[in-house]
């Protein structure tokens, strides 16, 4: 039941909330609006159950990180940690608060018509949250368990309404302020552009499954709780998104729904079914969730700067720890810093736009829709790094079937996999520690794998290799679609790559 919970808790985020709009932009109809968000849950849950595979063997150490160094080399470790830096967590945490200052405006928008705040308004407070955020965690201020367990009720309890809510209305309970019931088809016809714009935008709501993998080291019976507790989760998951979708579609027009760029489709929802108390209702509830989600990334983005400052593959001062508050102070001053320039300068490119470039005979014009908002722009950003590289992350399973067919053996270890670091909070104190023992990672690994009487493995993923080999087509097929349908994003996360490759060459080579 707990790791059910975590699963469920750990997922639900922004996404459900604002999405929405964005799927409904790009499909036809409801039918495939359904199928989407269900074949979301069914990637993330084909992920988790391989890339938990992995985690088991290498618990606490550092992620995808490690994955991909002990995989495929140091250079993809590089790689992952340089995107996760400049591409997946800043910009992560650029979205979300950008979400929290839009449901703060709609708030004041709903309390008054005269209050409400400007385009530039809302980048200062986004700015202003994540640099709050920040001195919150480099002081070493930790939320407590009761905390994030109020946030994930809220969660919860916030898409139980939205689903039920329109129940009420066919009971007279509640009145309607549209008269648009039921919702009609959306004008736009279906092309397969359009069906990998709404699935990345789907893979942003149900991002959170990555987090899911750690687990694995920490249940009993692997084996048996694994599948369950994943199944269980992302069933519930489905099953909210599912029933949030269809409360939205009953209420909003998939037409109007797709011009909702300015606002939560949440908010709007409940707008039309309880007036401006119940759009105020909804962005309070978005705001909270989305507070835990960017207090969250900032507690956990540095790690990965600071294990890639032990292991001298970025400067060493990130893996600084301050000598009062106990926490890697200048990791996490790194991190919101470039957070607050993707803000601002994804403001600059929503509000101005970018100048075309001229090829001889050819004119590129990388600006995203004119009606693309802020808040798309970031999460797309994200995604094309993160769907690559966890991706490659997910395919490790293969490598380490192949390298390690015995894992229980420690002779079947290179040698080059003895030097590993492992990133864990010092008790509750937050002072952070690491190790660098020789074959500590492994022993780590062939401890949990002697458990196992097959080859070794404290947990096996369900499926093998189907499972993961399925989980590969969706991916690429999100990829190839942005390099077609949305170049900027494409563009964008292709130069930091490239010019990560390059850094790595040029002066960490070995």
């Amino acid at each position: 039941m707990m790791a059910t919970a975590v699963v469920v808790g750990t997922v639900i985020g922004s996404g459900i909330f604002k999405k929405p709009q964005s799927v409904a932009a790009n499909v036809p109809n409801f039918s495939i609006v359904a199928l989407v968000w269900v074949l979301g849950g069914v990637l993330a849950l084909m992920g988790a159950l391989a890339l938990t595979e992995v985690a088991v063997l290498f618990p606490q150490a550092g992620g995808n990180y490690v994955f991909l160094r002990e995989g495929y080399g140091r250079l993809a470790g590089f790689l992952w940690g340089w995107v996760e830096f400049w591409i997946i967590r800043a910009a992560s945490i650029a979205a979300l608060a950008t979400i929290f200052a839009e449901s703060l405006n709609d708030i004041l928008r709903n309390a008054s018509p005269v209050y409400g705040l400007s385009f530039w308004e809302q980048r200062g407070l986004t700015v202003a949250i994540i640099f709050t955020l920040a001195f919150v965690n480099i002081r070493g201020v930790r939320w407590g368990g009761g905390l994030q367990l109020a946030i994930t009720l809220v969660k919860v309890g916030s898409l139980l309404a939205i689903t039920f809510l329109p129940l009420l209305l066919l009971f007279g309970i509640a009145a309607a302020q549209s008269d648009t019931l039921p919702a009609a088809a959306n004008p736009v016809a279906f092309t397969w552009g359009g069906l990998g714009k709404a699935f990345l935008g789907v893979l942003w709501a149900y991002h959170g499954w990555m987090n899911l993998a750690p687990m694995g080291a920490e249940v009993k019976n692997p084996q048996r709780t694994i599948p369950i507790a994943f199944l269980a989760g992302v069933g519930a998951i489905i099953f909210l998104y599912l029933g949030a979708n269809l409360a939205y579609h009953l209420v909003i027009p998939q037409g109007e729904m797709a011009k909702l760029t300015d606002t939560t489709v949440a908010t709007e929802f409940c707008r039309r079914l309880l007036g401006p108390a119940g759009a105020m209702a909804a962005s309070a509830a978005v705001m909270w969730s989305v507070f835990g989600a960017v207090n969250g990334n900032l507690l956990v983005g540095p790690r990965v700067l600071f294990a890639m400052g032990q292991d001298r593959l970025a400067p060493k001062a990130l893996a600084a720890i301050h000598p009062t508050f106990h926490t890697p102070a200048l990791a996490i001053a790194v991190v919101a810093g470039w957070a607050v320039l993707l803000v601002l300068l994804v403001g600059a490119v929503s509000f101005y736009g970018l100048p075309l470039l001229h090829l001889g005979d050819w004119t590129i014009d990388l600006n995203p829709p004119a009606d693309k908002s802020p808040f798309d722009i970031l999460t797309d950003y994200v995604m094309f790094g993160a769907v690559i590289f966890e991706t490659l992350a997910v395919t490790t399973i293969f490598v380490f079937r192949r390298r390690f067919p015995q894992a229980g053996k420690n002779d079947n270890y290179p040698a080059d996999m003895n030097q590993t670091i492992t990133l864990k909070p010092k008790h509750e104190s937050g002072i952070y520690q690491h190790s660098t023992a020789p074959g500590a990672l492994m022993d780590d690994a062939a401890s949990l794998a002697d458990n196992d009487q097959t080859d070794g493995r404290p947990y096996r993923c369900w499926g093998y290799p189907y499972v993961p080999i399925l989980y590969l087509v969706l991916p690429a097929f999100i990829l190839g679609n942005m390099f077609v349908n949305q170049q900027m994003e494409a563009a964008a996360g292709v130069g930091f790559i490239a010019l990560g490759t390059a850094v790595y060459g040029l002066f960490l080579r070995r």
